[in-house]
């Protein structure tokens, strides 16, 4: 019996510890979703899923040139993986017809036939209806600016005047990158009538037969602008709500900037994409070239919040082999490096397998087979901690960005939207440093949603704080709580009562 009365004594303060009402980190209710809110996880298909082995035609998975399996099925049935890390739409290589070996989708034969390997126009419209019935968004990648290799057009005596005249990419002239063969590809005469309008035709099918929310828009570049003006046009007369997101491969933020004119939503931020890469594979390196990067965006973009910032892609090295040869823990640099991207005002687009983390070099090793079973716990649970922060503050998609403090290695941000605030520490040096940010809020702390780190004011508006090498933190501005001495009183008296309690207990065991 004394045993069981000791037991219980021992309970009760934990079950009145845990029934005490606690507030959580807040946030106000956010507005009607855009574009902004959105969070993408790009999928090159044939290399994520196979989820249905009968289009299995000529699959060799020892061939990085060859089909791998993956499919519209695989993806369907990978959704609800995809919306547990938080991600809230795909984009997709090309799903169109393809000529032999065409894998990756862009080398299309038919634009407006859903490739063999890949399934059916009704696995198409199902993906698009299972992805929305999960309120996610689908993006198809859509080619206007090549045919395969061996596309029936080329021998075609009525379409002669459909492509330019075969010539290689040499320079960087306007006219040799809209009318050179990319890669030796077939370029398409955009500034055909014909071609513009069976270009505009592709698009509209698909709009129409799947219900898709929008296109990536591969190498924009090597179109001309008044096309893209009118392809705008086109497809947003059909759907004002339809997403344009496009590529402009250019390391200057000047020249992607000059197509915003054309009325194209969103572009891949590739002079981001270099600064990121270089400033964290490795610990020491400096925060100056993202930095940068984004203040030159503000003057160059209307609407620079709209870019959609990216840290690999089917095209470049992994950022995960970076980290590799340069002896750092990929891990601990994704973490960094995602930290930074998700708090930072573009759009995010992750890369399939950057939670495993995927290895690979230059093309085609960058495209390996996606591993379900090998993803790291630990960098799952900072893209969940992140998809779920930009999800729930408004202040990290539609705030003011505001740098605090960048000094060698360490630095700090905030964003702010409306009453809500929040402040982003990186310290991508190999020690621990410390800061002091003033211009802030005064009387109050800074919660750190992270690492439950606190940290308070040392003067008016200023605060200090200390990070860990190759950390991070996401702090919200909030109410200084201090010490909860209400709180604490509380736990203090059950504590004392039970301390009592045994005691009395105690002396009655002896006195027995």
């Amino acid at each position: 019996m004394r045993t069981k009365a000791l037991l219980s004594l021992c309970i009760i303060p934990f079950l009145l510890f845990c029934s005490f009402p606690m507030t959580a980190l807040g946030a106000d209710e956010k507005e009607e979703n855009d574009w902004n809110d959105e969070m993408i996880y790009f999928i090159m298909v044939d290399r994520f899923f196979n989820g249905n082995y009968d289009n299995d035609y000529e699959v060799d998975t020892g061939d990085p040139k060859a089909y791998h399996g993956g499919d519209i099925e695989g993806v369907i049935q990978q959704l609800d993986y995809i919306k547990s890390l938080g991600y809230t739409a795909i984009w997709m290589t090309p799903i169109m017809n393809n000529e032999p070996k065409g894998y990756h989708g862009y080398w299309i034969e038919d634009f407006m036939e859903v490739e063999e390997h890949f399934g059916t126009m009704e696995d198409a419209k199902r993906l698009v209806e299972e992805a929305h019935k999960r309120d996610m968004k689908v993006l198809f990648d859509f080619v206007v600016n090549h045919t395969g290799y061996q596309h029936a057009w080329l021998e075609d005596s009525n379409k002669e005047d459909w492509f330019h005249e075969e010539k290689r990419m040499m320079g960087e002239s306007q006219s040799v990158l809209e009318n050179a063969w990319l890669a030796g590809l077939p370029d398409l005469n955009t500034e055909n009538p014909e071609v513009e309008q069976y270009l505009f035709d592709a698009a509209e099918f698909w709009i129409e037969e799947t219900g898709v929310d929008g296109f990536r828009l591969d190498t924009v570049k090597h179109v001309p602008k008044d096309f893209w003006k009118d392809f705008n046009d086109h497809v947003k007369s059909i759907d004002p709500d339809f997403f344009l997101l496009g590529e402009v491969w250019q390391d200057s933020p000047r020249e992607i900037a000059a197509y915003e004119e054309t009325g194209i939503d969103s572009f891949v931020d590739y002079p981001l994409f270099n600064a990121i890469n270089e400033s964290f594979k490795k610990a020491g390196n400096s925060l100056n070239g993202p930095m940068s990067v984004w203040k030159a965006n503000e003057q160059l973009y209307e609407e620079p919040g709209m870019l959609s910032s990216f840290i690999d892609n089917h095209d470049n090295v992994r950022f995960t082999r970076k980290a590799i040869e340069n002896k750092q823990n990929p891990v601990t640099r994704w973490k960094l490096a995602l930290t930074y991207q998700f708090t930072m005002p573009e759009i995010p687009i992750t890369y399939y397998g950057t939670e495993v983390p995927l290895d690979g070099g230059e093309d085609l090793d960058n495209r390996r087979m996606m591993n379900f079973k090998a993803a790291d716990e630990e960098l799952k649970q900072r893209i969940e901690q992140l998809t779920s922060m930009r999800k729930e503050f408004p202040a990290l998609t539609k705030g003011d960005f505001e740098e605090l403090y960048n000094e060698d290695g360490l630095a700090a941000y905030k964003r702010t939207y409306e009453d809500q605030t929040l402040v982003v520490v990186l310290n991508n040096d190999v020690e621990t440093r410390t800061m002091e940010l003033d211009n802030l809020p005064q009387d109050k702390q800074l919660r750190g949603m992270l690492t439950d780190d606190i940290a308070r004011e040392v003067d008016k508006g200023t605060y200090k704080i200390a990070m860990e090498r190759e950390q991070s933190e996401v702090y919200l501005v909030e109410e200084n709580t201090g010490l909860n001495w209400s709180f604490l009183l509380f736990v203090g008296g059950i504590f004392a009562a039970f301390v009592v309690a045994v005691i009395i207990l105690s002396r009655k065991s002896r006195k027995n």
